[in-house]
């Protein structure tokens, strides 16, 4: 089993005296026997559970919050220590014999210990039906919570003074008192409505997504509208945002009557997550996703661009919270907060309550009120938006952001906070108050996962440790001795991943394995635009070779990825609303009107002379079609000239 050969590989990459562990065959060899034991004992799960709970215990004994104790978790301690036995040159270069930090730890021991534990945590297994029950509960469960939320958020409501510019709200700044959750509301909805003073959420461009819809429309077939829910085009008019063109309207008028206007539901699926069980993503009914889509760009725009919140409200960056986890984990100014279940505990009142009126009516009007699991039950919703909907996102990083800010005591902590969807950097002196106003309106932090002590912190994928990044490598694809191109491009990713870290007997291990199924692979140091991987000795690389004339470049014959086009023909006027969609998708509205006719047509020139006829005729570059479809999950692995 490949798996128990790359631990195995692992264990003969960490065990050396270069990463400052003092090098001992014997206990090389008793741990592998103990890990290949423990694996047929107890399955894949030692690998999959048993191991990452070990590793989530580590962290939060780095993290100050806990002493760590082997016996609790299934592991056989060291004599007169509750350190576990296996793995135990490296966990006492970093905790004491009863569970606490050293004073000074071996940042490399926390990588190596981080390495082998979380090596599979994310493995794509098949799910169990307990782990799809658990997962159904909790998706209820959350809705049952947010019933009495909504109860509560309405009574604040109720009572909350419409004079925002009271003294006393003025006073709690200047004296850095604690705000009182009135005054949370009070200043987050004056911050919203400060964002949000010049945005028009009808000035959107809308567009189809690349993900399943709960209506199950295929690619060009979304275009075909056959049911628009009256909700939305309450707010966005039919001919305006789901025509073309007025063309478009007075050749399909006829036909409009045919088209339903009814509220459907959102549909649950299950898409892999981590060795816990699955994760629920809910599917958009085809026209609720369609304005989704734009409304959701739009706002995405705004935030990324406006002052007041450009330097703390992230969607395409996550580079502002990995490097205030790195600063946080060396000197303990920030903390790092992950909340549980983040999407789906914003209820559709917490919105209400804080964003603007004219901004709410718009998000509430295409949002779905109910969603179906695949059990067949029907649930109504009372959180805003499930994960799945293009709005989930940016109102999930805007409310935490205006409640934190509003809840902040100076301008110094405003401007310390960072958001990037359910990541959150915060100062760790207000990170306790940050923890209390964020779960006061129903939200709920992952105290596991959060690091507001110690040297350990996370967040957006940057894994921290004294300044230094312990960031494991996390194998997800299952392996595959059948030819497939996801493990073809995954596991070369993971080799050149080991390759950086030095991690070499791992690298050839897989490798070599890759070499046995697929043949030879390139190098990056051939500069092809194929998966390559790091190193590759001469004998092992491509052979075969043509110098292609048009291009005046050699080419080599390699493994590719393909994905093969699908031609779907449909009305004229759908296939130009497509065209518009996906090649001025991003203009929007206002910038399009501003935009002359002759601006226009240089654009669409432009587009054409792009086009470069000898890439086209090898298929390496091909035009935009209205009628070409990839259909999703559909890769090959074949044999192409790069």
């Amino acid at each position: 089993m490949i798996e128990i050969n790359i631990i195995a590989a692992l264990l003969h990459d960490v065990y050396k005296p270069s990463r400052g562990i003092e090098f001992n065959s014997m206990h090389l060899r008793l741990t592998l026997k103990k890990v290949k034991k423990r694996c047929k004992e107890e399955g894949f799960g030692f690998l999959t559970k048993t191991l990452p709970r070990l590793g989530k215990a580590f962290d939060k004994a780095i993290s100050g919050d806990t002493l760590l104790n082997a016996t609790d978790l299934g592991f056989k301690p060291q004599v007169g220590s509750k350190l576990p036995k296996l793995f135990g040159e490296f966990f006492n270069k970093v905790l004491s014999k009863d569970g606490a930090v050293l004073l000074n730890p071996c940042a490399t021991s926390v990588r190596v210990i981080r390495e082998l534990c979380y090596l599979f945590y994310k493995y794509e297994l098949p799910f169990t039906d307990e782990q799809v029950q658990q997962s159904y509960d909790r998706f209820k469960r959350t809705e049952e919570d947010l019933s009495t939320v909504t109860i509560e958020l309405r009574n604040d409501s109720d009572k909350l003074d419409s004079d925002v510019n009271s003294p006393h709200h003025r006073r709690r700044h200047e004296n850095r008192v604690a705000p009182t959750k009135k005054e949370v509301i009070r200043e987050a909805r004056i911050l919203l409505q400060r964002l949000f003073a010049s945005f028009d959420p009808r000035d959107i461009y809308p567009r189809h997504g690349p993900g399943a819809v709960a209506t199950k429309q295929r690619l060009g077939s979304k275009y075909v509208w056959t049911n628009v829910s009256r909700r939305i085009t309450d707010k966005y008019p039919f001919d305006e945002y789901f025509c073309s063109s007025i063309g478009h309207v007075c050749d399909s008028y006829n036909t409009f009557e045919r088209i339903g206007n009814e509220d459907l539901p959102a549909r649950v699926i299950l898409v892999p997550k981590d060795s816990r069980g699955p994760r629920l993503i809910s599917c958009e009914p085809v026209d609720f996703q369609w304005v989704q889509q734009g409304l959701g760009k739009a706002i995405v725009e705004l935030v990324e661009h406006d002052e007041l919140t450009k330097f703390n409200v992230f969607f395409t960056d996550q580079r502002p919270n990995q490097i205030g986890a790195l600063i946080g984990s060396s000197s303990g100014r920030y903390a790092t907060l992950d909340l549980n279940e983040a999407s789906d505990r914003v209820s559709v009142e917490l919105v209400r309550l804080l964003f603007p009126s004219h901004i709410y009516d718009y998000l509430e009007a295409c949002r779905s009120l109910s969603t179906v699991l695949p059990t067949g039950e029907e649930i109504q919703l009372k959180k805003f938006a499930p994960m799945g909907s293009c709005l989930c996102f940016p109102i999930l990083a805007l409310t935490i952001w205006a409640i934190l800010t509003a809840g902040a005591p100076d301008m110094c902590a405003r401007e310390s906070i960072h958001v990037y969807g359910d990541d959150v950097i915060v100062p760790t002196a207000q990170a306790a108050n940050a923890i209390e106003q964020l779960e006061s309106f129903g939200l709920k932090v992952n105290r596991e996962k959060s690091c507001i002590n110690g040297l350990f912190r996370e967040s957006c994928g940057m894994d921290a440790f004294n300044g230094i990044e312990v960031t494991p490598v996390r194998i997800r694809t299952v392996w595959s001795s059948s030819r497939s191109p996801s493990v073809y491009t995954s596991w070369i990713a993971y080799a050149n991943s080991f390759y950086d870290r030095q991690y070499y007997a791992t690298y050839d291990l897989i490798v070599n394995e890759l070499f046995r199924i697929y043949g030879a692979i390139p190098a990056k140091d051939m500069n092809l635009s194929c998966p390559s991987l790091a190193e590759v000795s001469e004998e092992k690389r491509p052979k075969v070779k043509r110098v292609h004339k048009g291009l005046q470049k050699l080419q080599w014959r390699v493994w590719d990825i393909k994905s093969p086009a699908v031609i779907q023909r449909l009305d004229g006027w759908s296939m130009l609303l497509r065209y518009f969609t996906e090649t001025i998708g991003p203009l929007n509205r206002t910038a399009a009107r501003r935009r002359s006719e002759n601006d226009l047509n240089n654009q669409f020139d432009s587009h054409q002379k792009g086009i470069d006829e000898s890439l086209e005729k090898q298929g390496i570059y091909r035009p935009f079609s209205v009628s070409t479809y990839t259909r999703p999950l559909t890769s090959k692995l074949v044999r192409g000239w790069r």
